[in-house]
């Protein structure tokens, strides 16, 4: 098992994953007090459920991820096949 780590200074060689850890830390670690892990897991259900299938996501082109993911999966007929 090979594990790589981002080199110090480097925070752009997974600029997705900084990116998602700076938003759930500003929208759920630092706006709620926990009492137990199974309510930290609880809200974060219900986060993750509306951030990937009710906000629009600017860099998706304003879509959801889900309704981006689905126009991805689904195959585009060519303006060719009609002419």
């Amino acid at each position: 098992m090979i594990v790589e780590f981002i080199r110090p200074g480097k925070p752009t060689q997974n600029a997705f994953i900084k990116r998602f850890n700076r938003t759930y830390r500003t929208e759920i670690l630092d706006f709620y007090l926990f009492r137990t892990l199974n309510e930290a897991r609880e809200i974060t259900e219900r986060w993750l459920a509306e951030y990937n299938g009710e906000r629009p996501h600017e860099s998706l082109n304003n879509l959801t991820p889900e309704e981006y993911r689905l126009m991805t999966e689904t195959p585009q007929i060519s303006k060719s096949a009609w002419n």
